[in-house]
């Protein structure tokens, strides 16, 4: 019986513990996402919503993906990118997204005005920041000429997102890592299981 409630207090403590730093996370998205506001200027408010577009329905790594297929040589890479974004696509907008129901900056925070049309659906994570994440590692698997650019322009995806008050800053930066972490893990199943002398370099 001591022991019991002995696991009990720990657990409680733990649960306690958890629930601080979840607050203090909280705290500190809305602060940095707000800090964040007082950068828009006009060249800024220009620029931001064009590159966000670009993440659209992740139509800019479909269309990259649709490319890639029509070479031989990059169709294997074609191929795993297909799957990374539809993978993301599934984990991102099916399953966290209605899980865990964050509303968007916006809506917990009116008073913020906004340059674009309110986006639709929940905040976390960020779609846009997963799929643009997803298309650029596949590609670190293949030349680093080609993902070093999609690298850069995914991050000013997701920067864009903040910029315009459409994600916390966790958002983004878990959107990343389910993007890139579905491209790895796809990247090594497609070897593993399809081909094991395949490599995404060879032709």
């Amino acid at each position: 019986f001591a022991r019991v409630i002995t696991l009990a207090f720990v657990f409680g403590r733990i649960k306690k513990g958890a629930f601080y730093m979840w607050e203090q996370v909280l705290s500190w998205d809305s602060s940095a996402l707000l800090a964040l506001q007082g950068m828009h200027n006009p060249v800024l408010d220009f620029l931001m919503p064009i590159i966000t577009t670009l993440g659209n329905g992740g139509m800019l790594w479909i269309a990259l993906t649709a490319v890639l297929l029509i070479s031989r040589k990059t169709r294997r890479i074609a191929i795993v990118m297909g799957a990374a974004l539809l993978l993301t696509a599934v984990v991102t907008s099916l399953i966290l997204k209605p899980w865990i129901a964050r509303p968007r900056p916006f809506a917990t925070f009116p008073w913020i005005s906004m340059i674009i049309p309110e986006p639709s659906g929940f905040s976390f994570p960020s779609g846009h920041t997963s799929s643009s994440f997803a298309a650029a590692t596949v590609l670190w698997f293949r030349s680093w000429k080609l993902a070093l650019p999609a690298t850069v322009l995914a991050s000013a995806i997701g920067f864009s997102r903040l910029y315009l008050f459409c994600h916390y800053p966790t958002d983004v930066f878990i959107g990343a890592l389910v993007g890139a972490g579905a491209a790895v893990l796809l990247a090594l199943l497609y070897k593993v299981t399809l081909d094991k002398r395949w490599s995404l370099r060879a032709s």
